[in-house]
């Protein structure tokens, strides 16, 4: 006779790991499948080359919600977020703009570039952080839909409401146009050097294919603003062991609460009878049979592959297939000899241990941004650098390190397809790149990985390599997310949910989406929550 579950969590990524340990915290059996050998979808760490370990795709750690951390008590399972403490900019004339987790350091350093950017900085950290704050409760809650009249609705509406009343009317007009503005222009009104602006709105750019002049990225700014390490916001981390340090942390509480997990195990389609769905078929074939299906693909692959698409509403089919993936980010990982000279801070210091961000001015993004829009990648891209081997020493043998180089913009529809040639063209002008403020950069190279969408996309499974599941633009946000009256983790097919990035809040290593799937089900099916969406 074979073994039923209450639930069974399809794909390993950290959401389907959170919702997997949080369903079996409640006492549900619990059983999650992963179609690789290692659980972690995009945020894995690997060793690519003899003595090297990467974080291959996800990199750095800081929307991980702090709930999660304490109620699967991650750091027991772990988990230990070591902190990025600088973020250094160089400049093609050989200067540079660095910014250091001390207050005086830094606003010494903004002052060198424009005294009147640095009497505001602090105003703007200080508005950033409201709006952080005023966003904070809307990723710890289950989407309300507006055109429902149920009573649960009416009250998520009604919390919405008095949340933003209660922001008074100068900070809600921020968060409007924060939703609304491009990044750059939003950044225009408070600064007048071309680094700092940069530097700061490519974080509204990262996993979009928009440009930093784009209406709708100044909310993807906020959104990385979100993140908190320790009660900090806007603090960045990595992951001691790499980002599938996290997953494996999250695994492990998974299994404490009497979850299991198996890898190689790719499923087929979600079995589906009258309406109710109450198993899983593998690609080998066999059946296994749950109370609940929960899908932590993104929403193309779990409503148009896993489901039967002629079982579902036509404006949902319709919602999935117009939804945006447009993945536009690569990532090239580096073995190296030595470490990188930089021109502008030469030597082993600080500098090394923080993020180095490629973004000399917002003209410099942009035109990297126009070669995507016509189907090129950048040929001088934005890039961010990380070395997790002068954080973490055990990722590299001795003496050697390893670089860690995300990249935009590097459409998935580039002209021609993606070949091995296009690869190593895109591999060398990241390099190119980089080597121009770097320049021992080249004879330190041991290994190159490079990785394109699509590479991302096989690898992972993420449709068209989108490392969000999704674009976060502004109508596929919320109760958009991903698709209207289906934002609350449910799908058409009964006992059938969603719990990947492609739903509400979206992407980056939050786990907020898999902790309020399962938060849904337990709702729905009268179990004991312990934790609530609020």
């Amino acid at each position: 006779m074979s073994t039923r579950y209450h639930a069974i969590v399809i794909g390993g990524g950290h959401n389907g790991l959170v919702c997997a340990a949080y369903l079996a915290r409640a006492g549900r059996r619990t059983l999650v499948l992963e179609r690789r050998p290692r659980v972690g979808g995009a945020a894995v760490s690997e060793e690519v080359f003899p003595g090297f370990k990467f974080s291959v795709f996800s990199y750095v750690v800081s929307l991980l919600r702090p709930e999660i951390v304490r109620e699967l008590e991650l750091p027991r399972h772990g988990l230990h977020i070591l902190p990025l403490e600088s973020t250094l900019t160089p400049l093609p004339n050989g200067d540079y703009l660095a910014s250091w987790a001390d207050h005086d350091r830094n606003r010494r350093e903004l002052y060198r570039h424009s005294p009147r950017d640095a009497e505001a900085y602090d105003d703007f950290g200080r508005l950033m952080h409201h709006m952080a704050m005023a966003v904070k409760p809307i990723l710890g809650m289950i989407p309300p839909d507006p055109t429902s009249l149920r009573p649960s609705d009416l009250r998520g509406l009604l919390r919405l409401r008095r949340h933003f009343a209660a922001l008074g009317e100068e900070r809600l007009y921020a968060l409007y146009k924060l939703m609304t503005m491009s990044s750059a222009d939003f950044l225009d009104e408070w600064f007048e050097s071309e680094p700092l602006k940069a530097t700061k709105s490519a974080s509204g750019i990262i996993g979009t294919f928009l440009g930093p002049r784009s209406p709708g990225t100044a909310y993807v700014l906020l959104h990385h603003y979100v993140g908190e390490i320790d009660g900090v916001f806007r603090a960045w981390g990595f992951a001691k062991g790499g980002t599938g340090a996290i997953s494996e942390a999250i695994a492990s509480a998974a299994r404490g609460f009497g979850a299991e997990i198996r890898v190689d195990a790719p499923v087929a389609k979600v079995l589906v009878r009258d309406g109710r769905g109450y198993g899983v078929a593998l690609e080998n074939g066999d059946e296994i049979l749950a109370d609940v299906v929960v899908s932590g693909l993104d929403p193309r692959r779990t409503f148009l592959e896993l489901l039967e698409p002629r079982a579902l509403p036509d404006e949902l089919v319709e919602a999935v297939r117009r939804y945006r993936f447009r993945g536009s980010s690569g990532k090239v990982n580096l073995a190296l000899s030595e470490l990188p000279n930089f021109t502008c801070l030469p030597g082993a210091g600080a500098h090394l241990r923080g993020a180095i961000s490629i973004s000399p001015s917002v003209a410099y993004l942009e035109r990297a941004y126009e070669d995507a829009k016509y189907g090129e990648f950048s040929r001088r891209p934005y890039l961010d650098v990380m070395l997790p081997s002068m954080i973490d020493p055990g990722m590299a043998p001795p003496g050697k390190h390893v670089m860690s180089i995300f990249v935009q913009y590097a459409p998935y529809h580039v002209n021609g397809g993606w070949t091995d040639a296009s690869r190593d063209a895109f591999g060398d002008a990241v390099i190119d790149t980089l080597a121009e403020y770097a320049p021992n950069l080249r004879s330190t190279i041991i290994h190159r990985q490079v990785l394109t969408p699509l590479d991302i996309e096989r690898a992972t499974g993420l449709s068209e390599g989108n490392i969000f599941q999704g674009e976060l633009a502004l109508q596929q946000l919320f109760f958009l997310r991903p698709a209207p009256a289906w934002a609350q983790y449910r799908t058409p097919v009964e006992n059938v949910y969603q719990c990947g990035a492609g739903t509400h809040p979206g992407g980056g290593i939050m786990g907020a989406s898999g902790r309020l799937a399962a938060l849904r089900i337990l709702s729905d099916r009268g179990g004991n929550q312990r934790g609530t969406a609020a």
